[in-house]
């Protein structure tokens, strides 16, 4: 492996901050709306379907620029790094691999992401190239700034339908990664199982996979997604 991309929530991002937002602003307890982004991960649904259960009627983007307005927008520091994420990528770069951040979010995520001076030779959100995962495109993008062959380019996320079926469907290499609700949920689907390259429970157990061949998986479809 020459180049590993990371997708964003939920492999170098705890979400707990941004659901958390959420609920305040919406009015309900954060548990609440925890369980209901519980029950559409479980659903094979999109996470952001737990706004529209409880607002029926909700325009997420038109309710995301309200909230920017009051200043109750995107906010991400230090504390919503997950423990593992600044020594696997230093270790990663420090042993030649090039380190990319590549996944959905805003254009104001990717300013607070670059803040936090990553060890990453570069940080990128969907929005910024104006194509989301998991069209096409957005592979095909990591591929053009990814510096290496696909076969020696390796995806790392927590989501099959965004993260491991486009990767693999778009000739990269792919790791799941067993965090966050749909990580955990998803982590021993067969489905997953079968076409993940590498299955993993931390990004410090990346290092040691480097010089390793992945087996040949059986790429599917997950049903329930």
């Amino acid at each position: 492996m020459e180049t590993i991309v990371f997708d964003i929530g939920e492999t170098l991002i705890r979400d707990d901050r941004y659901w958390a937002s959420w609920a305040n602003w919406l009015g309900v307890p954060t548990h609440t709306l925890s369980a209901l982004v519980g029950a559409a991960v479980v659903q094979g649904r999109d996470s952001a379907d737990a706004l529209s259960i409880l607002r029926p009627d909700i325009d997420v983007t038109e309710a995301s620029l309200a909230r920017a307005a009051a200043g109750r927008g995107e906010h991400l520091d230090e504390s919503d790094l997950y423990p593992d994420v600044r020594p696997a990528l230093a270790e990663l770069r420090a042993l030649g691999v090039r380190v990319l951040v590549a996944g959905n979010g805003t254009v104001r995520a990717g300013e607070l992401l670059r803040a936090l001076d990553l060890p990453a030779d570069l940080v990128v959100t969907s929005d910024e190239w104006g194509v989301a995962k998991p069209d096409p495109e957005f592979f095909a993008r990591v591929l053009e700034v990814s510096g290496a062959d696909p076969g020696s380019t390796l995806y790392v996320g927590d989501h099959p339908a965004n993260d491991l079926f486009p990767a693999k469907s778009s000739g990269l290499l792919a790791a799941h990664i067993r965090r966050g609700p749909c990580g955990h949920w998803w982590a021993d689907h067969p489905d997953v199982t079968d076409t993940a390259d590498f299955r993993i429970n931390a990004l410090t157990d990346l290092p040691p996979l480097l010089n390793k061949t992945p087996p040949s998986p059986r790429p599917r479809a997950l049903r329930a997604v």
